[in-house]
């Protein structure tokens, strides 16, 4: 079992990672708005089975890569490290999007579509694989027992932080979207305060130490 002092920053990374904008985010919101609340949690049912496709995949993939080749630590951790510092980039810079300033004019999708869609805008999603193939060695240790339990649980705790997150996102889409309407100033507060802490995580994971 993984300390709970690391598996607690693992839960903030994931709790930041989630809150960042993305393809998941953008198109849960999307739909949220356009065509409510329900066709929102069918989406959303999507992307958290493409979430558990992820994890099964990359699950088995550190367990073979970790254990053969060490010096692969090196790299995942220098890959997240470039991309987290291009993810602060993209929260501030010039002219960035509103993520929630959709186009309602959109047709309207069905059950089955919401959910195929949920799921491929996931399983496509390459933020969601370099997550997992960058920050998972971060906190894995021989020591706590079989990597590739760590790595289920390590995914587990992912799901079921993004899950609560996008749960309340899809909740609460249109009442957010009318704040940020009438208040455009706390748009550049949350941009400036999601690029930080961003930045605060890609410096913890360039010095932290090989397990």
């Amino acid at each position: 079992m993984i300390p709970l002092q690391d598996l607690s920053f693992f839960i903030l990374a994931a709790l930041i990672l989630v809150i960042s904008p993305g393809p998941n985010m953008i198109y849960l919101i999307s739909k949220s708005i356009t065509q409510g609340k329900k066709s929102g949690l069918i989406s959303l049912m999507g992307v958290v089975c493409g979430f558990l496709f992820h994890i099964i995949m990359v699950s088995f993939g550190l367990t073979a890569v970790l254990l053969a080749v060490p010096f692969a630590y090196t790299v995942l951790k220098a890959l997240g490290t470039m991309y987290l510092l291009y993810l602060a980039y993209q929260a501030i810079k010039p002219n960035s999007r509103n993520i929630f300033d959709v186009d309602k004019n959109t047709p309207d999708d069905g059950p089955k579509k919401l959910f195929t869609v949920g799921f491929l805008t996931n399983v496509l999603n390459p933020k969601v694989a370099v997550f997992y193939l960058s920050f998972f060695p971060q906190f894995i240790k021989p020591e706590y027992g079989s990597v590739l339990i760590q790595s289920l649980e390590l995914g587990w705790v992912q799901v079921l932080v993004s899950f609560s997150v996008n749960f309340l996102i899809v909740l609460t889409a249109a009442k957010v979207a009318r704040f940020f309407a009438n208040n455009p100033f706390w748009i550049k507060i949350q941009k400036w305060f999601m690029a930080s802490i961003l930045t605060y995580l890609a410096v913890k994971m360039a010095f932290s130490k090989a397990k």
